[in-house]
């Protein structure tokens, strides 16, 4: 009787393999495509409902605020001015992460270093970026330079932060099977700390992109004289065009969900995939 017990054993050890590796509860398409779209259709009904049922004059239904947009494309201006506040977030955002990154890697990695410095960026981390729109507009007037200097200072802190925590928070294993291999440290930064740390560091991103999203929206209110948070508030003193200053919050809600799938997607990559393992 040993010899098919031992023949089933293969094929029983291959299910339980499947089993481990099925995620429990994992949504199917129903769950990622058509419940969103039953909650947003849910609430562009409650919205409309709750426009006709106060009687105001003032704030849009759903059907206005789509006109808007269309009527922005038709000019020209919704399209000028995506381009004008992509352009300031994405300066201000890659110069965040080419300094945040390495700089918290080597922060949460030599003690001395973190000790010295981190005071000062516990200091500044708290200062809303909002506060230096009157020193940006010192420094560099009414130029594309203000916003992307405050996107800059939005960013930079929980990019560097996340990454010093991720490195000190780094399971040692990782670096005893590294010391086992005889690694230098460039190699052990390139090829183990840094891909361990790559998902706390994505976590850390993810937070900064949506902070600079919404420091652009104020700036450019201020700073500058394009971009979406420029229509907000020309919109509104022109003609209290609230129709427009809806369709520019919508596109900034529809562009900030587009940024974060982005990052999202690179989660999936292998070489951050394996820095969520717990053993």
């Amino acid at each position: 009787w040993t010899i098919p017990l031992a023949r089933t054993i293969p094929p029983l050890n291959r299910i339980i393999g499947k089993c481990k590796r099925m995620k429990p509860n994992s949504p199917g398409k129903f769950s990622k495509i058509f419940l969103p779209a039953i909650v947003a259709a849910i609430f562009l009904v409650g919205w409309h409902a709750g426009v006709r049922v106060s009687g105001s004059d003032l704030f849009p239904t759903p059907w206005e605020v789509f006109r808007g947009i269309v009527e922005l494309i038709q000019k020209g201006l919704l399209i000028k001015y995506v381009i004008a506040s992509l352009f300031r977030v994405t300066w201000g955002f890659s110069l965040a992460v080419l300094l945040g990154v390495p700089v918290g890697l080597l922060l949460g990695w030599f003690g001395r270093a973190f000790d010295a410095f981190n005071p000062m960026i516990q200091i500044f981390r708290p200062i809303s970026p909002i506060a230096w729109i009157p020193i940006a507009i010192l420094w560099f007037g009414v130029s594309d330079a203000a916003p992307i200097f405050l996107i800059f200072l939005a960013s930079v802190f929980p990019i560097t932060v996340s990454a010093m925590a991720a490195v000190q928070n780094m399971q040692p294993v990782y670096l005893r099977a590294a010391q086992n291999f005889g690694m230098t440290k460039p190699q052990l930064f390139r090829k183990v700390i840094f891909p361990a740390c790559l998902p706390q560091i994505l976590t850390g991103i993810r937070i900064a992109l949506g902070v600079a999203w919404l420091v652009v929206v104020a700036a450019e209110m201020i700073a500058v004289n394009s971009g979406l948070g420029y229509l907000i508030i020309d919109a509104r003193n022109a003609g209290k065009r609230y129709d427009l200053v809806v369709a520019g919050m919508v596109m900034i809600g529809l562009i900030g969900l587009v940024l974060d799938l982005m990052v999202r997607r690179l989660e999936k990559f292998d070489e951050v995939r394996w820095g969520y393992a717990n053993h």
